[in-house]
């Protein structure tokens, strides 16, 4: 028996690591990577990485490096070299798209076109999961495991590595209890947390669906601004009321609610996205600008909770055909789609466009 760490505790670590601006060190064989995230790393870590021989890159998305006119050799991202006099504000300015409209000239910017860009790949697939801007600055180490542990850093190995953020962490359900609603009197909260100790997601069962039939349900994602505040920004909050009004009426229904705020990028990004649009860019274009794709959630946690609950087949609440394509990808067929158009406004008129023009949704 051991109390070490597993490696999935040790990624989960290192997410709160790169969070906290604190450096994690990716190995791969012979080859060994230091990584910190541009958003959360100070300046005195950033001369602590200077004065370490080999030379500092910044590593950003192929989404981030077409905004700065970065070439992009690696296919999904650009490694960029950071010059020798560059400071913190330099890299804060390429990892963040805030002030790009008043200050767009960044380069000229010189990036790596030869050699293996799979641990940089890493590192961002990492800072991704972190929640933090996708910007790593990174520096090779001739010896990391020696330099992890004069340094007291976080160490992974990169093969084991990279399967585990490929896939879905498993869930377990924690506990359930009865819970009495406004549109239902027979409701009930499941509470599911995931093994690599990411955040937990929701299950609200209305009534007792029966699990021979197709069950009405909804994978609604986490909305802070419409769900809880009422923003007019989006159409969130009036479509989770909706769905649970509509299975309060037919009787029986589950709302799976999937902490994937702001389509998988976090509520901080999503603020800046918010402040992106307000200088004209919409959705996918300022989530793009931040280095993001169009849509970072994953619907296999969603399918995975259905599984749990012993639900096979769902009448799914949604007016995006992805998520139909995604459940009957993962083994949960759908029956039928149900539309849910609610919740239009002014405010949200451009918002609800580009989700019909560029992500399909049938609005």
């Amino acid at each position: 028996m051991s109390l070490l760490p597993t490696l999935v505790e040790r990624l989960a670590r290192a997410r709160a690591d790169l969070r906290m601006g604190v450096g994690v060190v990716l190995c791969d064989g012979d080859r060994a990577l230091l990584v910190l995230a541009a958003e959360t790393m100070d300046a005195k870590r950033l001369e602590a990485v200077r004065a370490l021989p080999g030379d500092m890159v910044l590593a950003l998305t192929a989404r981030r490096a077409e905004t700065l006119k970065a070439r992009v050799y690696d296919g999904d991202l650009a490694r960029v070299q950071v010059p020798a006099n560059a400071g913190l504000g330099w890299v804060r300015a390429l990892a963040d798209p805030a002030d790009d409209l008043i200050h767009p000239m960044k380069g000229p910017l010189k990036c790596l076109r030869d050699g293996p860009a799979d641990l940089h790949r890493l590192a961002l697939a990492l800072a991704k999961e972190a929640h933090v801007l996708p910007a790593v600055l990174t520096c090779p180490l001739d010896d990391g495991a020696g330099f992890a542990a004069r340094h007291d850093l976080n160490r992974l190995d990169a093969a084991a590595t990279a399967p585990l953020l490929a896939e879905t962490s498993p869930l377990a359900e924690v506990i359930h209890a009865r819970l009495p609603l406004t549109v239902s009197e027979a409701g009930r909260l499941h509470i599911f947390r995931p093994e690599d100790g990411g955040v937990e997601h929701y299950a609200v069962e209305i009534g007792r669906p029966d699990r021979a039939k197709p069950v009405l349900a909804r994978l609604h994602s986490a909305c802070f601004t419409g769900d809880v505040l009422g923003s007019l920004k989006c159409d969130c909050g009036p479509q989770l009321h909706a769905a649970l009004a509509q299975m309060g009426t037919e009787g029986a229904g589950i709302l799976l609610y999937l902490n994937q705020e702001g389509r998988g990028i976090g509520l901080a990004n999503k603020m800046r996205a918010y402040s992106l649009q307000d200088q004209g860019f919409d959705t996918v274009e300022a989530n793009h600008r931040l280095g993001f794709e169009d849509d970072e959630r994953d619907f296999r946690i969603g399918a995975a909770i259905l599984k749990e609950l012993g639900v096979g087949t769902v009448r799914l609440m949604t007016n995006n055909p992805r998520k139909v394509d995604m459940m009957q990808a993962t083994g949960v067929a759908v029956a039928e789609r149900v539309p849910l158009k609610v919740g239009q406004t002014p405010q949200n008129a451009g918002y609800l466009a580009t989700k019909a023009a560029k992500s399909g949704h049938l609005l």
